[in-house]
């Protein structure tokens, strides 16, 4: 499955209010929420080519489903 398409809202330059209210909104329009991965930029990320970015954040999500 590491191929799968993970559904994934990257935000940058929100404030942490502004984020929680946008994953909020978000979460809320979906029919599964939890599969759904948000990430907040960061320094490190920004450098980063999208792909990895995306990868990264798949397996990250994954894991943490897992419980």
């Amino acid at each position: 499955m590491e191929n799968e398409i993970v559904k994934t809202v990257i935000l940058h330059g929100f404030s942490s209010q502004e984020a929680l209210a946008v994953m909020r909104a978000v979460k809320a329009a979906s029919a599964d929420p939890g599969a759904i991965a948000f990430a907040m930029s960061t320094p490190n990320s920004v450098e980063m080519k999208l792909g990895d970015v995306l990868a990264d954040l798949a397996e990250e999500h994954r894991h943490f489903r897992k419980g």
